[in-house]
């Protein structure tokens, strides 16, 4: 009888780290970068690749930075939410095409509509690599001091933009 109680106690604890495990959303990796000052960069801007966008331009103001290629299908997803908060005011959302052609990301923004105040270009991935992106799309929201307050992974959706982005939008920007 002993020799079963053992068996059975280890069998208890993996199925309760199992069902634990079965709970959570794998959407919701906490980042190492909240709390943290956004990773400085310096990239050509989508549209004019002659002029330079860095984080350190939108110091004293709170924005939105958005990943998206025009190779990935939820970032068409999120789209029209992109464009709600543009046209609504709700934030400066700056869009970062990762790991994508420029023809290609110009294309989607000239037959989509463009959301963003700005466009940065990251052919290689590398500041996308920085800011620990690991797929498309995903957002962040960046306050005043440049220091990232939160991380969206997937598309940006009417439920977390209601319940999550604005009432963050709204205390950052009373700081």
């Amino acid at each position: 009888m002993m020799r079963f109680i053992l068996p059975l106690v280890i069998f208890l604890a993996l199925a309760a780290f199992l069902f634990k495990g079965l709970s959570l959303d794998p959407r919701e990796v906490p980042s190492p970068l909240i709390d943290k000052p956004a990773p400085a960069f310096i990239l050509p801007q989508l549209h004019n690749p002659k002029k330079q966008f860095s984080p350190q331009d939108m110091k004293g103001k709170v924005w939105m930075l958005n990943v998206w290629a025009s190779w990935c299908g939820s970032c068409k997803d999120e789209h029209p939410i992109l464009m709600d908060i543009a046209q609504q005011k709700i934030v400066p959302v700056y869009g970062l095409n990762y790991k994508d052609k420029r023809e290609d990301g110009l294309a989607t923004l000239r037959n989509s509509g463009d959301p963003y105040t700005l466009v940065i270009f990251d052919a290689d991935g590398k500041v996308g690599f920085d800011y620990g992106v690991y797929g498309v799309p995903e957002t962040y929201i960046i306050d005043k001091q440049g220091v990232i307050r939160d991380k969206i992974i997937g598309a940006v959706t009417r439920q977390n933009l209601r319940e999550r982005i604005q009432p963050l939008i709204e205390e950052l920007n009373k700081q």
